[in-house]
């Protein structure tokens, strides 16, 4: 077994995904005009798993994320989804298609539609020219717009412009149109940045909602560490492109290259 505080040491060996992951990263480097934005690095996740990612700025948590979902190229290295597909084969849409959402840091949103109409564009259809002006909402699909909205906390915003929403409810619409898509693996940049203590309450609450029923695994990129206390998952520690600690958010709090590299700083 690996020692808990170096997690490259990869005890399925170069290029042998493990076992039942629905993430494999092994030794991906990414270098834009010479410096390595990412720099052998290694992540495996299981499925239905809970992580969270922290690190200082630059230690390449948003380009592992461009890797995941296409946006960014690797030089080297594998990434794998649900054990046996190369992303780095596949386009940006190929990849959602697969079951892969990314909720930025910034909501993206529809301001001038409805909450409601948000959900029910993002709902998993066929959305070809014809079908769209064909598109009439089912009831089960009607049922499940309504069952999300309580879920993510806006029901009773049902009606109202999604540009009216605070900031924090933006972010929940956004994660809202996710589910609504059936993504099997949601990666969530900040999702808490610039929330008030009650909409950060609120959040974790949802996140731990939708990683408790276990058909879903949850990336989430923090720099709240309160917030990262409040999800109680495994913390991965990113540094120069590399991870630098794996385990309990304890764990890595009690790491001396952790506190030099981030929590001293």
């Amino acid at each position: 077994m690996a020692d808990e505080s170096n997690p490259q040491d990869d005890p399925h060996g170069p290029g042998v995904p493990a076992a039942g992951s629905i993430l494999y990263l092994d030794g991906v480097t990414v270098s834009f005009d010479g410096f390595k934005a990412l720099n052998n690095l290694s992540l495996v996740l299981e499925p239905g798993e809970l992580r969270t990612i922290v690190g200082p700025n630059g230690a390449g948590k948003t380009t592992m994320m461009d890797v995941i979902t296409g946006k960014t190229r690797p030089d080297s290295g594998d990434v794998l989804f649900d054990q046996q597909v190369d992303l780095t084969r596949l386009e940006e849409s190929a990849i959602a298609n697969l079951g892969i959402g990314r909720k930025f840091q910034k909501p993206t949103v529809f301001e001038h539609l409805s909450v409601f109409d948000n959900l029910e564009l993002a709902l998993k259809a066929e959305r070809g020219a014809f079908a769209t002006l064909m598109f009439l909402l089912k009831g089960e699909q009607r049922d499940r717009i309504q069952a999300t909205l309580g879920r993510i906390g806006l029901a009773d915003k049902s009606g109202q412009l999604a540009g009216a929403l605070s900031h924090g409810q933006k972010q929940w619409l956004e994660i809202g149109m996710l589910l609504m898509q059936d993504q099997r693996l949601l990666l969530l940049d900040e999702p808490v940045a610039g929330m008030t203590d009650a909409e950060t309450e609120a959040t974790a609450a949802l996140i731990l909602d939708l990683a408790r029923d276990g058909t879903r695994s949850l990336v989430v990129v923090e720099h709240d560490m309160e917030f990262v206390r409040a999800l109680g998952a495994k913390v991965t520690v990113l540094h120069e492109g590399s991870v630098l600690a794996e385990g309990s958010l304890e764990t890595i709090q009690a790491d001396a290259k952790v506190v030099e590299v981030y929590l001293g700083r």
